[in-house]
């Protein structure tokens, strides 16, 4: 199973959704918040290109923000990214 990267901010809505899928999902995360480190939230900046948050990677692969997480799920493309294998139904 991958591990995942999120930039985040302690008071943003869509950090938490991300992160509550993320959880839901079993995958671990590394947090980074850049609530009040301008010197991380400046080296979010330059690894994305983006400056809202969340913006989330797996696998070193940049994913983007909560509504790409989301739509990847929605897809069927994030659990083979993540490599959760599903049980038959």
């Amino acid at each position: 199973m991958q591990q995942a990267e999120i930039y985040t901010k302690d008071y943003c809505p869509y950090c938490q959704r991300a992160k509550e899928l993320l959880s839901i999902k079993g995958i671990r995360f590394i947090e980074h918040d850049v609530t009040r480190d301008s010197e991380l939230e400046s080296l979010m900046r330059k690894r994305t290109g983006r400056h809202t948050v969340p913006q989330i990677f797996i696998a070193d692969q940049h994913i983007g923000g909560c509504d790409e997480l989301f739509a990847l799920d929605e897809q069927g493309k994030l659990d083979p990214l993540l490599k959760i294998k599903r049980r038959p139904t």
